[in-house]
């Protein structure tokens, strides 16, 4: 041992301090002189008997929250060891956020001190966990004294130390109280070791015991969210293209209509488009046109008017007494209602008048608006000394929508808000009403739209449209279903948008749109599409991956029935998805390797239920046959993985055997680009 330490050591225990002199260990602090040695030695000795690590779930240190759905066990993993061999007993802690008591489960070792637990939150809403680890000092003692009895040693004194460790029991249950009497009392009575060394007194003093080194982990948050953030079907309209009557303007009581037929495709969310009224300054003409001509309804993104702004009608869709009848309407036919909800405003909205500070002004005095395509809004400036009063604003008008009755809330263009509104945002929202949904419809940069999903939004938009040959998909679900973005992203695959027309869609085959649609419904428990996409519309800007003759910048009326259509495609790829609980969720995917390249094939699997499906879709037009491998593909049954012996066609019922590890299949897309099956064992 160096000088230092000897001092130190000596110290430490006589309490007593070095002279005040300038030495290297030394230094004066408010006329008192430290010695720093001694100091590092004392806070090390009181600091953690154990070490806990390599946590799992947690996303970048326990920064942002990890999401789960109600219901579902939330299952922590993490190495938890400390010095020498005595026996380690771990709990995980958790609670709601807003509760200050903590719930308590046992962790198990798995051995190499890897340790694992787990808590099922049944309600939505922000949740807390931590991990605590003890010395289990009669845990510890049993094992010693076992060891010296298999090699013949006298353990008298062992027992009566045993003995005293039952003296510090305390809180025990009733149940643990009496075995922890009475096996002392045997143990009094007869001076036989064996009584204390019962399995029974062990579990009662595990629970009973004093904890002196308890050490706990940092907390780590947790988002819970309903079952609709893992599991839906969207279809998105523009509400004012609803009427039957050409060039008439739709209402509400039309959108009221079509809800039956919507819900017949099995659809569950209604997603609408904004509904706001609508500026007239700087509004946009047909296909984007930067002046609008006599009778052109505007973008629905430049959001107010002298109507009112974020929490008012467009005066042409109806009244809210239509809006409750809509939403009623909805939930009678099992659909949601989800809004579009854009942080922006045209020039005529009210709030330019009522709080000119929340806005950029030009030196001419006119409002800054934004450039380009988008000269018809203003961004209001999110950093403004008022900004307080401009995030509440926003923040009530969502309030205002969901108390009649909205539950979904789509973002749109989250570049014109800094990040730190959004986290704001959703959890001033989460924390009101754990119930609604955010969806962050941005097609943004990839670490940008990843950093959106760690703030908080349920669901995102992803590059699936832009995700067309195998390869490219295999490597792009591979990169969200691994850990740790398959903990916070939850990817919805819209197979088109109003600002989307992929290239692969224009040529307006129907093969090309089923293809689509089944890949989004089959590798997400999210998708959706836009209204149009089951009539195969694929007229688009030449060069452009943009729709011409855009309903945002016009109205239109469709026949929904129009010769051609894919309704009941769609209609039968949502019968699947509600049937088998494998394609109710997105991180259980596991690819698998066709012999033909331009096919892809894949397994999901359900961990609730005994549920496994294999799809497999033709990425291009041509009919083909090829060998499926299926590897080491297993399923549970009863608790018992097997493997898989035969698949069975979830269309035709047809079952066939899989022989020598796989099978051979024929695609045709011009008849069907999906072949769906259930996996039995």
């Amino acid at each position: 041992m160096g000088t230092n330490d000897t001092q130190a050591a000596f110290y430490i225990g006589t309490k007593r301090r070095f002279p005040a002199r300038e030495t290297g260990s030394c230094t004066l602090v408010n006329g008192i002189t430290v010695n720093k040695t001694i100091q590092t030695v004392e806070s090390a000795a009181a600091g953690s008997a154990f070490l806990i690590e390599d946590i799992y779930p947690s996303i970048d240190g326990g920064r942002f929250a990890v999401k789960r759905i109600a219901g579902d066990p939330v299952e922590v993993w993490a190495d938890i060891y400390r010095d020498g061999d005595a026996v380690i007993g771990a709990a995980l802690i958790w609670r709601p956020e807003q509760e200050r008591e903590w719930r308590s489960e046992p962790m198990m070792s798995h051995g190499n001190d890897r340790w694992s637990g787990a808590f099922t939150p049944l309600e939505p809403g922000g949740y807390v966990y931590a991990i605590e680890a003890w010395t289990d000092e009669f845990a510890t003692w049993s094992h010693g004294i076992a060891r010296k009895q298999r090699t013949g040693m006298d353990v008298s004194l062992d027992a009566i130390e045993g003995a005293g460790l039952l003296t510090k029991a305390h809180d025990a249950r009733q149940d643990a109280a009496a075995v922890i009497i009475r096996q002392c009392e045997d143990f009094l009575q007869t001076g036989d070791v064996a009584p204390l060394l019962a399995s029974e007194l062990g579990e009662a003093m595990a629970e009973s015991q004093s904890r002196p080194d308890l050490t706990r982990s940092q907390s780590f948050p947790l988002i819970v969210d309903r079952d609709k953030a893992r599991f839906s079907a969207w279809y998105q309209m523009m509400p004012r293209s609803q009427s039957r009557v050409s060039g008439q303007h739709g209402t509400l009581r039309d959108c009221i209509a079509r809800v039956p037929d919507i819900a017949a495709m099995g659809f569950d969310v209604l997603y609408f488009t904004p509904i706001h009224p609508i500026g007239r300054t700087r509004r946009k003409g047909r296909n984007n046109a930067p002046v609008a001509t006599e009778g052109d309804p505007g973008s629905p993104y430049a959001i107010g008017s002298a109507d009112g702004g974020h929490d008012a009608l467009h005066p042409e869709l109806g009244t809210i007494e239509d809006f409750r009848a809509l939403v009623a309407t909805c939930l009678e036919y099992g659909l949601e209602l989800a809004l579009d909800f854009a942080v922006q405003c045209s020039p005529d909205h009210p709030w330019l008048a009522q709080h000119p500070e929340w806005f950029k002004w030009r030196p001419d005095r006119s409002v800054r608006t934004a450039e380009g395509p988008y000269s018809d809004i203003v961004i209001p400036d999110f950093a403004s000394v008022d900004r307080a009063g401009l995030w509440n604003a926003f923040r009530d008008a969502m309030l205002f929508w969901i108390d009649h009755g909205v539950t979904i809330f789509t973002i749109a263009n989250h570049d014109t808000a800094p990040l730190p509104f959004w986290e704001w945002l959703i959890s001033d929202i989460r924390r009101r009403h754990p119930e609604v949904i955010l969806f962050s419809k941005t097609f943004a940069r990839p670490k940008l739209m990843k950093g959106l999903a760690k703030l908080g939004f349920a669901q995102s938009f992803s590059y699936f449209p832009w995700r067309t040959s195998r390869h490219e998909l295999e490597q792009y679900f591979g990169e969200l279903t691994r850990y740790p973005e398959r903990d916070f992203y939850r990817p919805n695959l819209f197979v088109n948008t109003p600002d989307l027309l992929p290239y692969h869609l224009q040529s307006g085959e129907a093969w090309a749109f089923k293809s689509r649609v089944a890949l989004a419904a089959t590798l997400s428990g999210n998708c959706g599409l836009y209204s149009g996409f089951e009539l195969l519309e694929h007229e688009a800007i030449p060069g452009h991956e943009e729709y011409q003759e855009s309903e945002k910048y016009q109205i239109r009326q469709r026949d929904w029935d129009k010769p051609g259509n894919i309704k009941a495609y769609i209609t039968e790829l949502n019968r699947i998805r509600r049937d088998n609980a494998a394609l109710q969720q997105t991180t259980n995917l596991r690819f698998l390797g066709p012999e033909d390249g331009e096919t892809i094939a894949f397994a999901k699997e359900a961990k609730s239920q005994a549920n496994t499906v294999v799809a497999v879709i033709a990425l291009s037009r041509h009919a083909r046959e090829f060998w499926l491998p299926l590897g080491d593909l297993t399923i549970d049954v009863g608790g018992e993985r097997r493997p898989v012996t035969a698949l069975q066609n979830l269309l035709t019922g047809e079952q066939s055997r899989i022989e020598w590890g796989g099978i051979k299949l024929r695609i045709d897309p011009d008849r069907d680009p999906a072949l769906l099956f259930r996996c039995l064992a």
